[in-house]
């Protein structure tokens, strides 16, 4: 995967901010800066085990933090050619030539010998090396004494203290929403991958719907979605995939088996090369029940009026104010959702800042790919659910989904 990361849009969002450099530590945010994989050091969710180091002048060299296994990876993957490497608890060692048939010791001892690096290993990582790099690489772009932007969201409170001391005498700042900002604004790769994840998701969801039938389970439905994910990902960097569909008047059911008049809530996402699509819709078995018609067409109106309103420069808190507006005018006064949508990418779950919330102060984007959605979980009447993923494009909304938006009778 490319890295992703738009160096004169990060210098332009670091000036705004008053800093001279940001530093990644999140796994999802080496992979977007690097281009190469974060390696399994960062599966504990601890900061120090790699760092991407941005100086906010383009000009100026960007520098990387890696395990000493992933390595050669990340030079086979990455743009940047300053990569400093940090010890891990795997034993491994370049052999080539290695004579087969020959007494092994030896020859590990000559190679072991000619290798730079520990003769003892952290049991995990030690991110000491880590901050130290970057302490080295500031030093050596004149930034010692910077401002410097942390994606402090990535930092525990116990790692805290620890990235602190490490640095201490550099000005550190929370640089999160920054490279939140960043995230947000999608390169034409990010777009690709989401759009192909979303034509690989409704795949499923048709199946699915062509699967529907009284006396069908909530599991058999799911296993119809992930069966036909698995058969037609041929050619595609298909990471994994997810599904909450519900069935009945429990949206939190377990395994129902399907009665004339239930709702079938699919809300389902692929994941190309970890970017994740999202999609929702329900369906209904035979005709609907008043109730249930009811509460969808209003969740329909806040859709079509929230929809609508994600042009450049509307307030996600504006879209959020008249997509509740829309649906308590059906005569549900009492509806409320704290939020109608997010970003996509490559988080640890399927929904990214920004929100389509009331609170929120950023702005509808161009560049920006929206999961917007207006869901209901009703207990007693079933799961409701309508969502699309949406490109923010200078001339307004693009759906990237081809489903129709109907209660659908199956």
């Amino acid at each position: 995967m490319p890295a992703f990361l738009d160096r004169a849009r990060a210098q332009t969002l670091m000036e705004d901010a008053g800093i001279d450099a940001l530093i990644l530590l999140s796994a999802e945010g080496f992979r977007y800066a690097t281009g190469a994989p974060a390696g399994v050091a960062t599966m504990w969710r601890r900061a120090g085990a790699v760092a991407v180091l941005v100086p906010a002048d383009a000009g100026m060299s960007e520098m990387a933090v890696a395990s000493d296994l992933f390595a050669p990876i990340f030079r086979a993957a990455s743009h940047i050619t300053d990569l400093r490497e940090s010890p891990i608890w795997v034993e491994a060692l370049e052999a080539e030539g290695f004579d087969i048939d020959a007494p092994a010791a030896p020859q590990i001892a000559a190679r072991r010998a000619a290798r730079s690096g520990p003769s003892a290993r952290p049991a995990t990582f030690d991110a000491g090396h880590t901050y130290a790099h970057l302490r080295d690489a500031l030093a050596e772009r004149g930034l010692a004494q910077g401002r410097i932007g942390v994606e402090f969201a990535a930092v525990s409170a116990e790692d805290l203290p620890k990235v602190q001391q490490a640095l201490v005498g550099i000005t550190l700042v929370d640089a999160t929403r920054v490279i939140q900002r960043l995230r947000a604004i999608k390169a034409p790769g990010e777009v690709e991958r989401l759009r192909q994840a979303v034509k690989l998701a409704e795949t499923g969801i048709r199946a699915v719907k062509a699967a529907m039938r009284p006396g069908i389970s909530r599991d058999a439905l799911a296993a119809v979605w992930s069966d036909t994910i698995s058969a037609n990902a041929t050619g595609l960097a298909l990471t994994s995939a997810w599904e909450y569909i519900s069935v009945g008047r429990n949206p939190w059911g377990g395994n129902a088996v399907t009665e004339p008049g239930d709702l079938i809530k699919v809300d389902v996402g692929c994941l190309i090369d970890s970017y994740t699509s999202d999609t929702g819709r329900t369906f209904v078995v035979g005709e609907p029940p008043r109730a249930a018609a009811e509460v969808y067409a209003a969740l329909m109106a806040g859709f079509q009026a929230g929809l609508a309103q994600l042009t450049p420069g509307m307030p996600l808190s504006e879209v959020h104010r008249i997509t509740t507006q829309a649906i308590r005018a059906k005569g549900f006064n009492s509806y409320a959702r704290g939020h109608f949508g997010h970003s996509l990418g490559t988080g640890p779950g399927s929904e990214e800042w920004p929100f389509i919330s009331s609170d929120s102060t950023e702005v509808v984007t161009p560049g920006m790919v929206l999961a917007f959605e207006c869901p209901w979980y009703i207990t007693g009447l079933g799961g409701f659910i309508i969502e699309d993923q949406v490109q923010i494009t200078l001339d307004g909304p693009v759906s990237m989904n081809n489903l129709p938006y109907d209660l659908i009778a199956v």
